[in-house]
């Protein structure tokens, strides 16, 4: 499977190898997967917290055992409260050696049993986090590095159907190398046994978070990873779908990092290991039960009020000159104003980031509103999809819309065209246009053209006294028009863009008042 990213890592001669769609060992690391342990050093980094070793600081990401990771973000856990794929005929005792009578395969599954008193690769938990329940999945990188077999796929999907029984957010915290080769095929398709768990989960309006451990590779990454509604990664963590034995011998190093997968839009945030377990209450809180999916009864979020001058322009060029202005109140100013606490998400998952739109989940007067806010720059097809992603998840999960409006217009360069910049905005007003949650729109400075009206809830807009919303900029409009200079002011005017104006026009529901 060389052409998919799939190698093997050797380990004690090879007999305790994975799979690895990607492999996820590097030299310095310690243990590669599946690997013996060198005798009274234990997994590197598996001390990690407290009591670690000084070679432990040394490692980019250090390594903890499945329920070292799960004490390290959980105020307490049981792992009797959910099923571990025992008693159950899928989970029943395998033929000698395993499904392709693997030489040695039994000898090394005893030993990982032995260095890390585990009989698989996960460990399944029903945990409290900040006051929420939520069922954790930990997975055991010195259990045969981690891989997935059909065993595990027994304990995965157990505990996703316990999350969805009982109406539990799903917490992954990943550590794996691939899928087990010893068990060829029938372990690769454990894979899809997971992504269908994840998306009934998914479909049932739960939330899925991941913590990218080192390694996060190969198919783990590519489905209890890459699938996860927020994902978040510890620093300097192997995160990608080769690893480092099979990767192209002249491949970057940084793209297969936490922090290259965040710069490419893959992951939301990489978080160091002392704030994972606030940032993870955070999220919990945010995504929790916030009403019914999907319904009517999902009250819409308020406007925010306005925090520029009260007075409304006197013409169509008086109000472009306001909404231009380097000291107008921008998006970061109305996230502060308006929540009380917020987490974001960033990127839009294939491959571009665009630092002019803010995206995430707030908490205001104890409910959460999902916000998708324009900086004033102009939006690029990544921002785009962001915020689609963005609008999407929070219809899924029953929480109302804010958005921001705030953009010259959608980036027209060439790199935006090549990255799609007509499907993303399209895919944005698809979004908008088909959210069973209520959408509310401010437009807090320019409103330009499409990019603008992308974001823009067609029935719940409203402006403040300093923005304008035009079908195109005036100075472009006077061009295509053939005017000179002079006329650009009148050219302003005729195109009734004030808040006033378009409160004539029935195109907002109103203007908001000053704070």
């Amino acid at each position: 499977m060389r052409s998919g990213g799939s190698g093997g890592s050797g380990g004690d001669g090879g007999r305790e190898a994975v799979s690895g769609e990607a492999d996820g060992r590097r030299d310095r690391d310690g243990p590669a997967a599946g690997e013996r342990a060198p005798a009274g050093s234990g997994d590197a980094g598996a001390g990690a917290g407290a009591g670690a070793g000084a070679g432990a600081a040394t490692l980019p990401c250090a390594r903890l055992t499945a329920r070292q990771a799960i004490a390290s973000v959980a105020d307490t856990y049981s792992e009797a409260a959910v099923p571990n794929g025992r008693g159950t005929a899928p989970g029943a005792p395998s033929a000698p050696d395993g499904p392709l009578g693997w030489h040695g395969y039994d000898d090394a599954r005893a030993r990982a049993r032995e260095r890390t008193g585990e009989d698989e690769s996960v460990v399944t938990a029903l945990a409290t986090i900040g006051g929420r329940e939520a069922v954790v999945l930990s997975f055991e990188f010195r259990y045969l590095g981690g891989s997935l077999g059909e065993r595990t796929g027994d304990r995965l999907e157990e505990a996703y159907t316990h999350a969805r029984e009982h109406g539990l957010p799903v917490i992954s915290l990943i550590a794996t190398g691939g899928s087990r080769m010893q068990e060829g095929m029938r372990a690769l398709t454990q894979l899809q046994r997971v992504a269908r768990q994840s998306a009934l989960n998914r479909a049932a309006g739960l939330p899925q978070l991941a913590v990218l451990r080192d390694p996060t590779t190969g198919g783990g990454w590519a489905t209890l990873g890459a699938a996860a509604d927020v994902i978040l990664a510890l620093p300097g963590a192997q995160v990608g779908f080769a690893g480092s034995r099979v990767r192209p011998p002249d491949a970057d190093p940084a793209a297969y990092t936490a922090e290259g997968q965040l710069a490419a839009g893959h992951i939301d945030a990489v978080v160091p290991p002392d704030r994972l377990r606030a940032t993870l209450q955070r999220w919990l809180q945010l995504l929790g039960p916030s009403g019914d999916l999907g319904t009517s009864k999902t009250e819409p979020a308020d406007p925010p009020e306005a925090l520029g001058p009260p007075e409304l322009p006197e013409s169509g060029w008086g109000a472009v000159v306001r909404a231009r202005a380097s000291g107008r109140p921008r998006a970061e100013a109305y996230l502060r104003a308006y929540f009380d606490d917020r987490e974001e998400i960033s990127g839009d998952r294939c491959g571009g980031v665009d630092p002019g739109i803010r995206c995430g989940f707030g908490r205001r007067q104890g409910r959460t509103i999902a916000f998708a806010a324009q900086c004033g720059t102009a939006t690029r097809p990544a921002g785009f999809r962001t915020a689609a992603r963005l609008v999407r998840l929070a219809d899924r999960l029953g929480i109302p819309v804010l958005t921001l409006v705030d953009t010259p217009g959608a980036a027209n360069d060439a790199a935006a065209e090549r990255a799609g910049a007509g499907a993303a905005i399209a895919d944005t007003f698809a979004a908008l246009a088909t959210a069973r949650v209520p959408v509310t729109s401010l437009l807090i400075g320019e409103g330009g053209s499409g990019g603008a009206l992308a974001l823009a809830a067609p029935d719940r807009l409203w402006a403040t006294p300093d923005s304008y919303f035009s079908v195109i900029a005036p100075e472009l409009a006077a061009a295509i028009l053939k005017r000179d200079e002079t006329q650009i002011h009148e050219t302003a005017n005729q195109l009734h863009i004030r808040p006033q104006d378009l409160l004539n026009l029935g195109i907002i529901r109103g203007i908001v008042p000053p704070a």
